[in-house]
């Protein structure tokens, strides 16, 4: 039963158009970054910094070395807004067009329809991710020959790597970067529980964002910047980096996942104590 429910929620969910703008963003940003890199001086700029630290740049200016280039702005500015934007309509968005209270006429408990849109909610942001990165990839593969990788974060990571272990890294950054758009699904998400608009819940989640984006950057907050969630969010660099810190990349994770089970949480709890009826 619970698995016909997810998969109701799956076909509702997908069956929207406003699902599809975070793809369609995604493939025009790309398809902008990848010409900018190609025609611009962004390409001199890699391969100068390939050359001061002693590598063939054209051993590494490649397709996944501009994957990862392409990705890391869109992972900063449009995965937050399209997952967000998601997450608020949920439930807020069947309370504006009326058919919550259809749906709640049936014999099932408010904690179990959240838990199924939650579920269905986390499913589109992993799938958002793989399609960023895949289309990232292909676009890439486009324009630049299938070569090492090289990758390069300012007080994160600076790593060059053969291609098997390129992609492998690639592919496992993504599972990283599903969790990190789950947490912002799911912040989204919580707020849309709440008696408000899909907008306000999108915007009050996006502003959750800008708030830690904001402090963290503020040099007083330097000690307590475990305590802001868009830190743990870069524990994905940490899987480029010579070897992989993986208690540090454990350490974020657990903290994302809490950090998504308490927004469930939270939400499931003020919806429980909502007047539907009226």
């Amino acid at each position: 039963m619970f698995l016909a429910q997810l998969k109701n929620e799956l076909w509702k969910l997908f069956g929207k158009k406003r699902t599809y703008i975070g793809f369609g963003a995604f493939i025009l940003a790309q398809t902008a970054m990848l010409l900018a890199f190609k025609y611009t001086r962004w390409q001199s700029d890699f391969e100068r910094l390939l050359g001061s630290n002693g590598y063939l740049a054209s051993e590494f200016i490649s397709a996944l070395t501009v994957a990862v280039v392409m990705l890391m702005p869109q992972i900063i500015l449009l995965m937050p807004l399209y997952t967000s934007l998601v997450g608020g309509d949920l439930v807020a968005k069947e309370y504006e067009d009326g058919t919550l209270r259809m749906i709640l006429a049936r014999p099932i408990s408010r904690s179990r329809l959240l838990l199924v849109k939650w579920i269905a909610g986390v499913i589109f942001a992993a799938v958002l991710v793989v399609a960023l990165g895949f289309i990232a990839l292909g676009f890439a593969r486009v324009l630049f020959p299938w070569k090492g990788m090289f990758f390069f974060a300012p007080g994160m990571a600076f790593s060059v790597l053969p291609a098997g272990e390129g992609l492998a890294r690639f592919m496992l950054a993504h599972v990283f970067l599903a969790v990190n758009a789950s947490v912002i699904l799911s912040v989204a998400f919580m707020f849309s529980c709440f008696n408000m608009k899909p907008a306000a819940a999108t915007i009050l989640a996006l502003s959750y964002m800008s708030v830690n984006v904001v402090l963290e950057g503020i040099p007083f907050f330097d000690r307590y910047e475990h305590w802001f969630i868009t830190h743990h969010f870069r524990c994905w660099l940490y899987v480029f980096q010579n070897p992989i810190p993986w208690a540090q990349i454990l350490q974020s994770e657990i903290v994302l996942i809490a950090a998504c089970a308490t927004a469930f949480v939270i939400g499931c709890t003020a919806f429980q104590v909502r007047d539907i009826k009226s």
